[in-house]
């Protein structure tokens, strides 16, 4: 009878440690490092690989993380990043926003906020570091949790493929892309005023639509798969909770 006003205390200050880590403390990175500019988007890279790190292994507070989680969490980044550098020559169509998804699907918004952190930082080894890696960091990283917390609603899942594809689509519509233009217009425009900030905006609608189209494609044909593979091995390894860790 006491377990379960425990597990309510627990998660609850789960949630407001990783609440107040995406919504406060990495914004409020992004912005500093953005003032002080130069080369010290590595440091502000590294701190976001931190931050997103803290809220993980905050869910692993009743039990000691096991290898094969960190593991895995490993390989996901890893098929991100591949999935990304696969599509290298056709301009601006990535998978990787799909992937990502389908890992805080999986395993819930710490782990995918953490893959999507790792994820745009390691394969930006490839595309070039810069001072837009953060901001590729924190977008991704938000793609991860948004569709941890949507699965745990019911609103997205193994079941709903069409569902699930257009909802990835309209966060990289709206979410992640303005994010990313955000970034360009912070980092690239010499004086920032509503001219510059709307011409920027729209000349991003192409890329993020094609992104999006990127997202949704990997979605549609991925996600059910890769969930059911996914979904074997917490089970059989009684792994990350996935949809019921989901905020």
């Amino acid at each position: 009878m006491q377990k379960e006003p425990i597990k309510e205390r627990y998660n609850f200050k789960r949630r407001i440690v990783m609440l107040l880590f995406i919504f406060i403390a990495m914004p409020g990175t992004l912005m500093v490092s953005w003032k002080f500019g130069d080369r010290r988007y590595y440091l502000c890279s590294l701190l976001l690989i931190l931050y997103a790190m803290v809220p993980f292994f905050a869910s692993f507070e009743r039990r000691r993380p096991e290898a094969r989680e960190l593991v895995t969490i490993a390989v996901m980044s890893a098929i991100a990043v591949a999935s990304r550098a696969a599509f290298m020559m056709v301009p601006f169509f990535k998978p990787i926003t799909g992937i990502i998804m389908i890992t805080g699907m999986a395993f819930g918004p710490e782990a995918g906020f953490l893959t999507g952190a790792l994820s745009g930082f390691v394969s930006n080894f490839i595309f070039g570091q810069g001072p837009w890696t953060p901001w590729q960091m924190f977008a991704f990283g938000i793609a991860g949790f948004l569709a941890a917390v949507l699965t745990g609603k019911g609103l997205i899942g193994k079941e709903k493929r069409i569902a699930t594809s257009v909802t990835g689509g309209v966060i990289v519509m709206l979410i992640i892309g303005p994010i990313l233009d955000t970034c360009t217009l912070f980092t690239m425009s010499s004086s920032i005023n509503w001219t510059s900030a709307a011409g920027i905006y729209l000349s991003g609608l192409p890329v993020n639509l094609v992104h999006a189209a990127a997202t949704i494609l990997t979605l549609f044909v991925l996600e059910k798969p890769m969930l059911e593979k996914l979904d074997r091995i917490k089970i059989k390894y009684g792994m990350m909770g996935g949809e019921e860790d989901a905020v």
